[in-house]
């Protein structure tokens, strides 16, 4: 999101993320299979709110619920306002570290992108609010790169993690044996973990 003036006036210019583009239907693949009994998502870290738009459109049985970080919320309110469908809800401020989040509970959860960008304190709070609101027997989706016994399943996630720690040494590709470690502590145990293109995967938990 970025900001222009013209005598004082305030406008939004709405990002586009290409890497959203050319993920959307893979990942609405999957997202197809296990939202499907699903009436309400809550979206971590809905960034351009693209996903949202286009999995709103897409799986119209559910309600889609927009959240992030507060200095996102405008972007992803203007993205709602222009192209949004109704059954995607304007972003409510969720930041992983609040305690509680301002969510009472959720039937699904997703999250595309967002788990190499937090520090590892962060990713933890993250975990932990999942066991906080998600509902028995609903799924946990998580959308990214991973390394798999320490070891990162191409040379091109290698060099991004590299480029994540120079740009801030506490993000970077997380271990799938660590953060599985953190969702079995939160009742939550692994359903899938599907293969994605671009080297990426969708792992998905479900709560005990």
């Amino acid at each position: 999101m970025a900001w222009t003036t013209d005598r004082n006036t305030y406008v939004i210019v709405l990002v586009l993320s290409e890497a959203c583009e050319r993920n959307k239907d893979p990942i609405l693949s999957n997202l197809r299979e296990h939202f499907a009994a699903i009436s309400y998502v809550l979206e971590i870290g809905s960034g351009t709110g693209q996903h949202a738009v286009y999995f709103g459109e897409q799986l119209p049985h559910l309600v889609w619920q927009t959240s992030d970080v507060a200095e996102n919320l405008a972007g992803i309110s203007q993205r709602l306002e222009q192209d949004g469908p109704a059954n995607v809800i304007t972003p409510i401020a969720l930041n992983v570290e609040d305690d509680p989040w301002p969510v009472d509970s959720a039937e699904a959860i997703f999250s595309a992108n967002s788990l190499h960008i937090m520090s590892w304190e962060q990713v933890e709070h993250f975990f932990r609010g999942v066991g906080a609101v998600l509902h028995s027997g609903g799924p946990l989706c998580v959308y990214g790169p991973f390394r798999y016994g320490t070891l990162y399943t191409s040379d091109s996630n290698a060099a991004f993690d590299r480029h994540l720690k120079a740009r801030d040494p506490f993000s970077g590709i997380r271990d799938f044996e660590a953060v599985d470690r953190l969702a079995k502590a939160q009742g939550l145990r692994l359903a899938a973990d599907h293969a994605m293109p671009a080297n990426n995967q969708m792992l998905v938990w479900r709560r005990s």
